[in-house]
């Protein structure tokens, strides 16, 4: 007989939803075909260990218990809920037959489930605005409204994707698999970039009050991990990369209070050499294979900045000659925008002020926050104080995340002082 305080077990639970639930949820989907059902089965088995631990303490695997619980409970719901669909109980009776082993699958599949998650998430059946979604939602645990606050639309637009993926993904009979070794380059591609966007998720939060998500960045790098060990191709070497040489600045890019803390004042004695390291040798890998895509072209850009001693010893010259090859690739203003901070660092701020306004005048990024900052730091440094005014104003009136907003006040607050 255990007798947890209340407390104290909802922390221990909460602990166990973090680390296993998106685990549990897709062996769940894996082995009863549907993700509702999963979902449901998810929840009731995270309320049976409240009750259940609460009494027997907390078991030694806590993710098989949970797999076991939750297929439990989703075969005796059918079954009750036979008595007005007869069908259900056929269903019922097939999913008690081929989940028999489910302590044994939770544990030696467990990892595959999550690739197969993501697979189907990224099938190319389902439309491209969906697939994002569906797989922050499933694979990461974010929320609607996290979401819907990271692509700038409604929850319910973000909702109602979710749903038609869903239903496609069973009308369709999508399958839950990892696809053949013939079909994995075709999709790719929307793998890569729905993990980058996970990755981004966690370095750089959409909105909150913490700049990053460490959870999200580490399973974005675990599960390139795992799509290069099945697939090493030059794009996932360099995807990789990318996020590791993002990943080694974690720490040097917050204050002690939680302030942001921009690349050219960041102590780069407190960036990771192993995950630098890392990078480097699959940017030189990936390189060797004369395949170079976005991916490995931006890794290659971070690894400049992760050499260079000082902001000032930065190759910015090499910088903007990648961003060049880059934009021939990937036409995009977001890259534009890098490009002329980049070329403000190597030919002075107002060379690179004269490309941000051309940008911004198109109106492709007049609702984006980070172009308005960059307008107003490289108008700061031309001494054009009201201008650099207006463009921290604006900037303040679009930003989401709430580190970034401090920092904008407080650049607000040096102008007037």
């Amino acid at each position: 007989m255990h007798d947890y305080a209340p407390q104290a077990l909802r922390d221990v639970v909460d602990d166990v939803y973090r680390r296993e639930s998106r685990r549990v949820l897709a062996t769940l989907i894996r082995l009863l075909g549907d993700f509702d059902l999963a979902e449901e089965a998810l929840h009731e088995a995270f309320v049976a260990a409240v009750e259940q631990w609460r009494r027997d303490g907390v078991p030694a695997n806590p993710r098989a218990w949970l797999v076991s619980a939750g297929r439990f409970k989703a075969i005796d719901g059918l079954r009750r809920r036979s008595r007005f669909d007869a069908s259900l109980l056929q269903i019922a009776e097939q999913l008690e037959i081929d989940t028999q082993s489910v302590e044994e699958q939770a544990d030696a599949s467990v990892e595959d489930d999550r690739l197969r998650l993501i697979f189907t998430c990224c099938h190319p059946a389902l439309s491209a605005d969906a697939q994002v979604p569906l797989t922050l939602r499933e694979v990461c645990d974010l929320k609607t409204e996290e979401i819907a606050r990271a692509y700038l639309v409604t929850p319910s637009t973000i909702a109602q994707r979710i749903v038609r993926a869903k239903a496609k993904i069973r009308d369709a009979k999508i399958p839950y698999q990892v696809p053949e070794a013939a079909e994995l380059p075709s999709r790719l591609a929307s793998v890569l970039r729905v993990i980058y966007l996970v990755f981004n998720e966690g370095y750089s939060a959409s909105a909150g009050d913490s700049l990053t998500r460490t959870d999200l960045s580490a399973e974005a790098i675990r599960l390139g991990r795992q799509l290069l060990e099945l697939l090493p191709e030059a794009e996932v070497m360099g995807l990789l990369a990318l996020m590791l040489l993002h990943e080694s600045r974690r720490e040097a890019r917050t204050g002690e209070d939680g302030q942001l803390v921009l690349l050219e004042h960041q102590d780069r004695r407190r960036w990771d050499g192993a995950q630098i390291d890392e990078g480097r040798r699959l940017i030189e890998a990936a390189l060797a294979t004369r395949r170079v895509g976005p991916y490995t072209l931006q890794a290659a850009i971070s690894a400049v900045h992760a050499v260079a001693p000082d902001i000032a010893g930065t190759d910015w010259a090499e910088i903007v000659g990648l961003y060049d090859m880059l934009l021939g690739i990937q036409p995009s203003p977001v890259i534009e925008l890098n490009r002329a901070v980049a070329l403000a660092m190597r030919d002075g701020p107002a060379a690179g002020l004269e490309q941000v306004d051309a940008i911004l005048a198109r109106g492709e990024l007049q609702d984006y926050h980070l172009a308005h900052a960059a307008r107003a730091d490289l108008c700061r440094r031309l001494s054009r104080r009201e201008d650099a005014r207006a463009a921290y104003v604006r900037a303040l009136n679009l930003v989401r995340q709430e580190p970034e907003r401090r920092f904008l006040e407080q650049r607000l607050r040096e102008l007037d002082e």
